[in-house]
């Protein structure tokens, strides 16, 4: 039976552990508290620990790195986390796969391609920019296999309030209400499924982690508006969609961490964000799971929420 290490328990790593053991892996989840995943053995680690990751890792064939500290960590908690990964799969032959987004590419050219240069235009845009090429480095030196596969913003059950379509986004429209959200609602956007990032992450993973990145393939790239409309219709709401103001932002920005980092990557809304992944898909054989199909599971799966 194979088995595998799951970094992080929050929406992607739930995911991940969910599709592994339907497909009767063995599966380890390591967090900070031991968090219970259904299905999944709990670990209690720190990730940074290159000791404690090494010993979670002994006999694990993949070892997913599905964590994501908050965007105020970024700069002081990934680099320890990035060596720990590296030096744990050097020692125990794991292969390593990296959930990744697309912050490195910055204000690409649209669709972002698997093969679109890296040009960051913030701070943790260059984390991930670095962090991929420090996992590339110990990989073309053979010390390690490593991948990264790499999505915009997700939807789906169990996405969390920070997504931007999730409940934040769902419950006000469902309740005939307003939905707030960062930047220009009627721009393109890539949306992924959280099952279909599962998906391309253990087919990157069943590709012998190749030093490749790979794009997830994307449910939809539909602007908001339209997103929205479309609950609407399968609810019976009139919920609305506003932007939030941008003195929000550089008021709020001087006082919260947070606040002044969602400004700094609110470029992704404010021009066409898509991503193509044909690449993907013809080498990895994944699909991504129709949007309606996906919104309506997204939604029978949202606490409160009825379908027409």
């Amino acid at each position: 039976m194979a088995v595998s290490l799951i970094i992080g328990a929050g929406a992607v790593g739930r995911a991940l552990a969910a599709h592994l053991t339907e497909r009767d892996q063995r599966v380890l989840v390591g967090t900070r508290s031991g968090t219970e995943v259904p299905g999944t053995e709990a670990v209690r680690l720190q990730a940074s620990d290159a000791e404690a990751l090494t010993r979670a890792a002994r006999g694990v064939e993949a070892l997913y790195v599905c964590s994501n500290p908050p965007y105020p960590a970024w700069e002081r908690e990934w680099p320890p986390i990035t060596a720990a990964v590296i030096s744990a799969a050097e020692a125990t032959g794991a292969r390593v796969v990296l959930m990744g987004n697309l912050y490195a590419y910055g204000r690409a050219h649209m669709p972002m391609r698997e093969d679109s240069p890296l040009n960051p235009a913030d701070r943790k845009g260059e984390v991930r920019r670095r962090m991929w090429e420090e996992l590339l480095a110990a990989h073309t030196a053979g010390r390690i296999q490593a991948t990264e596969v790499r999505a915009s913003d997700y939807f789906g059950p169990g996405a969390g309030a920070n997504a931007h379509l999730g409940p934040r986004f769902l419950k006000p429209l469902a309740a005939s209400k307003t939905a707030w959200v960062v930047g220009n609602p009627s721009l393109a956007h890539s949306w992924a499924y959280l099952p279909d990032i599962a998906a391309t992450l253990a087919a990157a993973s069943a590709d012998g982690a190749s030093g490749t990145a790979w794009h997830v393939p994307h449910s939809s790239h539909l602007d908001r508006l339209t997103i929205a409309r479309r609950v609407n219709e399968l609810l019976g709401s009139a919920g609305r969609v506003r932007t939030y103001p941008a003195a929000l932002f550089r008021i709020g920005g001087k006082f919260l961490p947070e606040v002044r980092e969602i400004s700094a990557s609110s470029y992704q809304f404010t021009s066409s964000f898509t991503a193509d992944s044909a690449r993907t898909e013809a080498a990895l054989g994944v699909r991504a799971t129709p949007f309606d199909v996906a919104l309506e599971s997204t939604l029978r799966n949202s606490a409160g929420l009825k379908i027409r």
